[in-house]
């Protein structure tokens, strides 16, 4: 597994080796030792699956009191992913940093706990698996506004996205719950 830093603490992007040949390919997208030696010993409690089409935006998602470490990839389309550092003691509070994932690239990105999160999708439609260390509680969630002035999260000139109303109702960053 290649791993490429971020400019955020904590995130990555990782390269997992790939095995092809004339019938496809082969390649292994979660190895509890092979994480552990790259220092992610989070262990994961869910698993998920977000299939949208072109031009819908979800996010920036996160939850308070029981924050979630996500491990995302896509293995079906492309997205724009972007992860936002929510945690006040980070030397990256308030950055926030966007890599291309897709099926083509078959890149992933490891979001520890602390961070909202959000995707755009490029393609014709994006297939997002994501494995969680926290369970879903909705009574928890919380949404930054994607196009939040002050974040100025650069989103590819998408034009006007198709959202969740959950989305659209997103707050400001500066009035959002933070980690500390």
């Amino acid at each position: 597994m290649k791993v490429l830093q971020t400019p955020l603490s904590g995130v990555l992007i990782l390269e997992p080796k790939v095995f092809g040949d004339s019938r496809g390919f082969f390649l292994e997208s979660y190895n509890e030792n092979v994480f552990a030696a790259m220092g992610i010993k989070e262990k994961f409690v869910q698993d998920n699956h977000s299939c949208s089409q072109r031009g819908v935006l979800r996010g920036l998602h996160y939850q308070v009191q029981k924050p979630q470490g996500k491990l995302i990839r896509v293995v079906s389309g492309e997205v724009l992913d972007v992860f936002l550092d929510l945690r006040r003691s980070s030397p990256t509070f308030g950055g926030w940093h966007a890599a291309k994932l897709s099926g083509e690239n078959k890149r992933m990105a490891w979001i520890p706990a602390g961070y909202a999160h959000g995707f755009h999708v490029l393609s014709e439609s994006a297939h997002v698996l994501y494995k969680t260390t926290e369970f879903y509680a909705p009574e928890l969630e919380r949404t930054i506004l994607w196009n939040d002035p002050d974040l100025r999260i650069n989103w590819e000139n998408i034009g006007e996205p198709t959202l969740s109303q959950k989305d659209r109702k997103g707050v400001r960053f500066k009035d959002a719950e933070v980690f500390d």
